[in-house]
């Protein structure tokens, strides 16, 4: 047996591929859009995609099923109760699918979204003695997909949107983690879709796998309780979701444009007179460069957000889907910005600026900069009230310490609650390290606020800094 799992981490997720090497048949479940991994390491291991699962209806990403398809002539499958455009399996619970030594069997798995299913991986050359009541061989291995993850479970308030209510799929989740799951053997690994940084939980560890075993001891919403507390306890608390979730679980059922097709139409190089000509009929202008080169120098109106952090997850958080984006970036980066924001679905990137941002350097016009004030300073000018500090963490970080007397908006909520900003003293922004800040001092000089600087290095310089703290 080969069960490789292959891990994203600007969106911590977890894809996998199970080959059998007798029959030289591969399956992959949860892919990411851009499968070239996959199709590599199959060749590399000498096996064939034969079929592709999908755990669930991902909102976080587009999954890859539609490019393996296309690619490899690959069978789609889905839950039982799955309903999509493109033809795939539905399969249901003991519902079985053989390569040879290796057998996968579907366990259904509703609650994070209705259709997600669980997955056993058996390798069928092992021989180890079943526990009472357990089938004929014990599973190596499960793939929770979004249901179980290591140290949590999936949520299950993403799907409101959709008509259904987070306390019924709560219910749902409760079932499926008592009597399909916790039954297991406690041996058993546990292969979750999402680590650490996925907004699809709320407390999900940095660790990649687990057992069962392990998670009954550990995981807090696996301790013995009621559904009630159940339902208590998991929905509460949980980060917001950002807008396009709801589009890509939607997207994630269509059939639909592959990446290859989408970045095909893409990239298409402009000059600093065609990009700005573009900026006036309202297209995104996007800075995919680290947030330290972008502060000094960067295109009147564009907005950062750093390919080195969490880029597509905030990029789905911040623009516009439906509206056109020209991108500035590190010559030699456009074609990874643009393949990244089409992991998400957004494949309306219609060109860039050739040269980067050196294409503007005769325009000093157009070269906006945000000041990066060291902690000692920027305390100097909030002590004489030439500035107001706006916190953009979220309310959790910032529950555990901020900096006295600063304004609290969320980098999520900063747009719709832009009236409540002060334009008569200057702004600091900090978040915990600068990469959140550098996109807020972005937007808000889009929105034409004038005197915007950051906190180098944000909360964690400060305390570096040995300057105080509060509880917010």
């Amino acid at each position: 047996m080969v069960l490789e799992q292959f891990y994203l981490g600007c969106l911590a997720h977890a894809s996998y591929l199970i080959g059998d090497e007798s029959t030289r048949r591969a399956v992959v479940v949860d892919p990411q859009r851009d499968v070239a991994r996959y199709l590599e390491f199959a060749d590399a291991h000498g096996l064939t995609i034969s079929d592709v699962f999908l755990t669930h209806f991902h909102a976080d990403f587009v999954a890859g099923h539609l490019e393996l398809r296309d690619r490899t002539g690959a069978t789609i499958r889905l839950g039982r109760t799955a309903k999509a455009e493109y033809a795939f399996v539905p399969m249901g619970t003991g519902d079985r699918l053989e390569l040879g030594s290796v057998s996968i069997e579907v366990l259904e798995t509703p609650g994070h979204t209705p259709e997600s299913i669980s997955l056993l991986v058996f390798d069928l050359t092992e021989s180890r003695s079943p526990g009472p009541g357990l089938r004929s061989r014990e599973p190596q291995a499960v793939l929770t997909g979004d249901t179980l993850f290591v140290g949590d479970v999936g949520r299950p308030d993403l799907r409101a949107a959709l008509g259904w209510s987070a306390t019924d799929l709560g219910g749902m989740l409760y079932d499926s983690l008592h009597e399909r799951l916790l039954p297991l053997p406690d041996s058993t690994i546990v292969m979750p879709a999402h680590g650490a940084g996925s907004l699809c939980g709320k407390a999900i560890s940095k660790e990649l796998t687990s057992t069962i075993g392990e998670q009954r001891r550990s995981n807090y919403a696996l301790q013995p309780m009621d559904k009630a507390a159940f339902l208590e306890i998991v929905t509460a608390d949980q980060p917001d979701a950002p807008p396009y979730f709801t589009y890509d679980a939607i997207l994630n059922t269509r059939e639909r444009p592959t990446l290859d097709e989408a970045l095909s139409r893409e990239l298409t190089p402009m000059d600093l007179d065609a990009v700005l000509a573009a900026a006036r009929n309202n297209v995104q202008l996007l800075d995919t460069r680290d947030t330290a080169m972008f502060g000094p120098a960067h295109l009147a109106g564009s907005v950062n957000i750093g390919l080195g952090g969490q880029y597509a997850t905030w990029a789905g958080t911040i623009l516009e889907r439906d509206v056109p984006i020209v991108l500035i970036a590190d010559p030699g980066a456009e074609a990874e910005s643009a393949l990244r924001l089409g992991r998400i679905g957004f494949d309306h990137v219609t060109g860039f600026l050739a040269g980067g941002l050196a294409a503007a350097s005769h325009r000093p016009d157009l070269i906006w900069s945000t000041e990066r004030l060291s902690p000692e300073r920027a305390s100097e000018q909030l002590r004489e009230g030439k500035a107001v500090a706006i916190d953009v963490r979220a309310p959790a970080e910032r529950a555990k310490k901020s900096i006295a007397n600063t304004l609290h908006i969320p980098l999520n909520h900063l747009e719709e609650r832009i009236g409540e900003i002060p334009d008569d003293k200057a702004l600091l922004v900090f978040c915990a390290g600068g990469y959140r800040s550098s996109m807020a001092a972005s937007l808000l000089q889009r929105h034409g606020f004038k005197d915007v600087g950051e906190i180098a290095g944000g909360i964690t310089a400060w305390e570096a800094a040995g300057l105080p703290t509060s509880h917010a």
